[in-house]
């Protein structure tokens, strides 16, 4: 994937987690310097990466992702989704699948929520097993995401943004609850159905029938 991506032109910074294979990267670099005159390898985990002091200006993100730490992964990157024009990445596909899931569908939850309220995903390709060596036992895709997403239309101020996707998270929380149930802590029913009413949504309603813009509405109103 470096290779590829370095011969088409522009700044390339590499996040590389296994020694070895960083080395490795390096000394193609330091041997062919040509290709690889605006390549930069860094070796490290990119969770503790600060990602918005290795390159300036707008970015866009590739990449394979360790599957069991695909969400911490996605979270690291929406903090700086100001500067993400997109990212494309291969992840596990029922993963996948959970991120594109819509309103109302069985995998719809709050990694869905999160990442359509910051990017517009989409599955561009199923990859089988046999693609990789050695093969994994689960199924993978290509995701593209192109931000920004729903966020860039939504009435939430940016420093309203961690609280309101506490929120949604809350609401999730027991899925198959209602939210009456979820939100009730601190507010009567009376208030709780009030808002569900405004927002169009059934006094029985479940975090998994509601729009992120229910969402964003059920949120003002119950944090007036």
């Amino acid at each position: 994937m470096t290779r590829l991506l370095a011969a088409r032109g522009g700044t390339l910074v590499a996040i590389e987690r296994d020694p070895p294979l960083a080395q490795k990267l390096q000394a193609e670099v330091l041997q062919n310097p040509a290709p690889w005159a605006r390549v930069e390898i860094v070796s490290g985990d990119v969770l503790s990466c600060n990602l918005g002091s290795l390159v300036a200006g707008r970015f866009r993100v590739c990449g394979n992702l360790p599957y069991y730490i695909t969400s911490p992964i996605l979270h690291h990157l929406f903090r700086h989704a100001h500067r993400i024009d997109s990212i494309h990445i291969v992840i596990q596909r029922e993963v996948a699948e959970r991120i594109v899931a819509r309103p109302g569908s069985r995998d719809y939850g709050y990694l869905s929520v999160i990442c359509q309220f910051y990017t517009k995903p989409q599955i561009v390709l199923r990859i089988p097993p046999g693609a990789f060596r050695p093969p994994p036992k689960v199924n993978s895709a290509l995701l593209q995401m192109t931000l920004p997403g729903e966020r860039a239309s939504l009435q939430i101020k940016p420093a309203d943004e961690t609280a309101f996707l506490e929120f949604v998270q809350r609401c999730f929380q027991q899925k198959r609850r209602t939210l009456r149930n979820n939100l009730r802590e601190g507010r009567s029913d009376a208030e709780i159905f009030q808002a569900l009413a405004d927002v169009g949504a059934r006094a029985d309603a479940r975090a998994e029938q509601l729009t992120i813009a229910q969402f964003a509405a059920l949120f003002a109103r119950l944090n007036k």
